[in-house]
């Protein structure tokens, strides 16, 4: 039996994994160790165009245009349209002959079955049975001709057999995490697209922190590399995987980090790219850091900014860690030094240090829980980058995003927000101006809120979200299922 990984199986059925877990989760679907059965795959979705994905492009499409770009690493088709069409008809034509061959193959088997059996009969019995046999043969062959579930296994293995030549799987152990590699990508760099978090310390070859171990499957070199392995790493088959991709599908075993006190505490000096004024008193700042220096951090937490003047502040980051090289800050203007500077002398292209990360409000992971997300103005920061991340990682349910806001800017990520809303079916937006968070539970309470499963991420000013927390707990929602970011007024 056919076995295909939960990412593969999601791909074939123009699905998101999150949906396929919730299924899992439901028992439609039967999974032998964190793997699909090609037939089960098929009986849960009998009515599915495995050759037509053009919905499940459409949702990734939208959801590229609403995460943040990666402009150094954009994904890249391995050659031309004209090369992509010739290599999907050969798939086409390799499946179609692996499913005439198995076919026959299962046919002899039961032919010899019924010979053996002939074997047995008298002289007398021989006549009749040799006819029977005859009729069966005939009627086997038309079935094999009509067999659609023959068809749709052919089809499957079709796109399977292209998306292998496209994308590679790789599959990480101990964790068990697995992601795509597309295009000319490297490895580590997949890997943080997906929302994963192997080590790696200036993912441009000179330190080795990516250092990774190639149980099998094959890879390519794509850049050269400072960093010298030993001759006794290389025959353990150790690579660095931001200089390398994936050939063919790979299992490869590598550290990952699982908490917060794994990560390591880092110093960049970052250089101002962007300073977006979305009103009088809010700027959204955007850092860039050296290419040799990739920010290593866990939606949600914090970083210190530093600037050339001695000023600093602890600032929550609000984008993704999928792009460490980008990083966004939403900074109000207040009475202390930080903010007036980069209000009134903080210039394009200028340098600060940041350093970090900090904080412990991060996603829970090894969940498909539903999350309610409730951001109280810039609490919309952290908030926006652990959704960001849940989407990479696309392992949630369901989302809600409540935002509540009195600033005169109002919702000024409502674009972003409404993107998700068009691109995720389980995805929800709800704003607000005025309402107080009791208001606001109320509103969470009339919904169809599973107090066992659904959890809660809240940030924002200390006493709203102090607020916050007492009403959800008054509801009966347990603690342990709420997080919060109580952020400096």
């Amino acid at each position: 039996m056919s076995y295909l990984s939960l990412s593969r199986a999601a791909r074939l059925a123009g699905i998101t994994r999150s949906e396929l877990q919730c299924r899992i989760r439901r028992g439609e679907i039967q999974t032998f160790e964190g793997s699909i059965a090609v037939e089960d795959l098929l009986r849960a979705f009998p009515s599915t165009r495995l050759d037509d994905d053009s919905a499940l492009e459409r949702v990734e499409r939208i959801k590229r245009e609403a995460l943040p770009k990666r402009e150094e690493t954009e994904t890249r088709l391995p050659d031309a349209q004209v090369l992509v069409a010739r290599l999907h008809g050969l798939s086409e034509g390799l499946a179609n002959r692996i499913a005439e061959l198995d076919a026959t193959k299962a046919l002899l088997d039961e032919t010899s079955e019924r010979l053996t059996g002939l074997a047995d009969l008298s002289s007398s019995d021989l006549p009749d049975a040799l006819d029977a046999t005859r009729d069966w043969l005939v009627e086997r062959r038309r079935q094999l001709d009509a067999d659609d579930t023959s068809s749709n296994r052919t089809r499957l293995f079709v796109n399977d057999t292209f998306l292998r030549i496209m994308a590679a799987n790789v599959k990480l152990i101990p964790s068990g995490h697995d992601f795509f590699v597309e295009g000319n990508e490297s490895i580590l760099d997949a890997s943080v697209r997906a929302g994963l978090k192997m080590n790696y310390g200036c993912s441009s070859g000179n330190c080795g922190d990516c250092k990774a171990r190639v149980v099998s499957g094959e890879t390519w070199r794509i850049r050269d590399h400072d960093y010298l392995l030993s001759e006794r790493e290389k025959a353990m088959g150790y690579i660095l995987t931001c200089s390398h991709t994936a050939v063919t599908d790979l299992v490869i075993e590598a550290a990952e980090a699982n908490k917060v006190t794994d990560l390591p505490h880092q110093r960049i000096r970052a250089s101002v790219r962007t300073i977006d004024r979305r009103s009088p008193t809010l700027i959204s700042l955007q850092l860039r850091t050296p290419r040799t220096q990739t920010l290593r951090f866990m939606a949600g937490q914090r970083v210190q900014l530093t600037l050339a003047n001695g000023e600093s502040r602890e600032l929550p980051i609000a984008s993704c860690p999928c792009n460490g090289r980008n990083l966004w800050f939403l900074i109000r203007r207040g009475a202390d030094a930080f903010s007036t500077a980069i209000f009134d002398t903080v210039k394009q292209g200028q340098n600060l240090e940041i350093a970090g990360p900090h904080g412990t409000f991060i996603l829970t992971e090894d969940t498909t829980d539903p999350a309610v997300f409730i951001a109280f103005d810039e609490g919309i920061a952290p908030i926006k980058s652990l959704i960001e991340h849940a989407i990479s990682i696309d392992m949630i349910e369901s989302f809600a995003l409540y935002w509540e806001t009195r600033q005169p800017e109002g919702h000024h990520e409502s674009g972003w927000c409404r993107a998700l809303r068009d691109a995720l079916g389980n995805f929800e937006f709800i704003p607000s101006t005025g309402d107080a968070p009791e208001q606001i539970a109320d509103q969470i309470a009339q919904g169809r809120i599973d107090r066992d499963r659904h959890r809660f991420y809240i940030a924002g000013p200390a006493e709203l979200v102090g607020r916050m927390i007492s009403r959800l707990t008054e509801m009966g929602i347990p603690e342990e299922r709420i997080a919060s970011e109580r952020l400096e007024d």
